[in-house]
């Protein structure tokens, strides 16, 4: 049984033009690809912790690793993914597994 996966993606802009070119198409594509766009933010403050803050928060709920990984690897999309890479820095993304609680974190801290 496939599992849902969450992407965290945090970066900034640094090319307002490659970035629209991949926002124009990205959010169709990803959800052809079994993802869905839950949450966008733009930075506030930092609180807690030494990360060096980024402008720009989407999270992704992916279908599944696999369905993250064909949006990744679809060769329709090859001219799609570099619009990301030029139009941002600092690009930060993360894979986490859909929990509904903690205790599968808690049960292995013994």
């Amino acid at each position: 049984m496939s599992q849902p996966v969450y992407a965290l993606n945090l970066f900034n802009v640094s090319n307002r033009d490659e970035y629209l070119a991949y926002a124009r198409r990205s959010v169709r594509e990803v959800q052809t690809h079994g993802g869905q766009v839950v949450a966008l933010g733009k930075f506030r403050e930092a609180v807690v912790g030494e990360l060096e803050p980024r402008a720009v928060l989407i999270l992704v709920e992916w279908a599944s690793k696999a369905a993250f990984e064909s949006y990744c690897q679809d060769p329709a999309l090859a001219d799609l993914h570099p619009h990301r890479i030029n139009g941002t820095q600092n690009y930060i993304w993360h894979l986490f597994d859909k929990l509904e609680d903690l205790r599968p974190i808690l049960k292995d801290l013994k």
